[in-house]
C-alpha cells in the first residue's frame, strides 16, 4: 500500500485536500463561529447606522468637511460651486458617514460642468461631540466621482 501512495502524487494531493478540508469544517470553522457571537467586535456608540439617507446635524457638518477637502484638492484656478445640502446622506453607525453630492466647477465663464460625486468620511472623537467642527477631527476615508478632474 506505501508503494501504491508513493507511485501516485494525485492521490497524494487529494488525501491531503479532503484533510485539509476536514480540519477547516471540524476545527476552524467552529472556532471562527464562537468569535463571531461574542462582543470582541462589537462597537457600542450613540450614533447607529441607518439604510435610509438621514439628515442630521452630523451629516451636515460632514458634508461641510467633504467639501472643504475637495476644495483643497482642486486647483485653485477653478470656481467651484455647492449646493445647500447634499443628494443623500447615510450614516453607517460608530460616525461613519457617507455623503452623495454634486458641484459645480468652472474653469472660464461660459464654461460649466457638474459633477456627482461621494466621500466616505468618518468622526474620529466618537461620542465626545465637542469637537465636531474641526476638520482634523475627521478622516476623509475615500472620494469619488472626481477622478478626472
Amino acid at each position: 500500500m506505501k508503494n501504491f501512495i508513493k507511485n501516485h502524487p494525485i492521490l497524494k494531493l487529494i488525501i491531503g485536500l479532503a484533510a485539509l478540508l476536514l480540519i477547516q469544517q471540524k476545527v476552524v470553522m467552529p472556532l471562527v463561529y464562537e468569535v463571531i457571537k461574542s462582543d470582541m467586535f462589537l462597537v457600542d456608540s450613540n450614533d447607529k447606522a441607518s439604510q435610509l439617507p438621514i439628515s442630521t446635524h452630523l451629516t451636515e457638518i460632514a458634508f461641510t468637511h467633504c467639501n472643504q477637502y475637495i476644495k483643497s484638492k482642486l486647483d485653485p484656478n477653478l470656481a467651484i460651486t455647492y449646493p445647500e445640502k447634499p443628494i443623500n446622506a447615510w450614516s453607517l453607525g460608530n460616525y461613519q458617514y457617507v455623503i452623495n453630492a454634486e458641484i459645480t466647477i468652472s474653469s472660464e465663464p461660459s464654461k460649466s460642468s457638474t459633477k456627482k460625486y461621494a466621500c466616505r468620511i468618518t468622526y474620529n472623537n466618537g461620542d465626545n461631540q465637542d469637537g465636531v467642527s474641526d476638520f482634523d477631527n475627521w478622516t476623509i476615508d475615500g472620494l469619488s466621482g472626481l477622478d478626472e478632474i
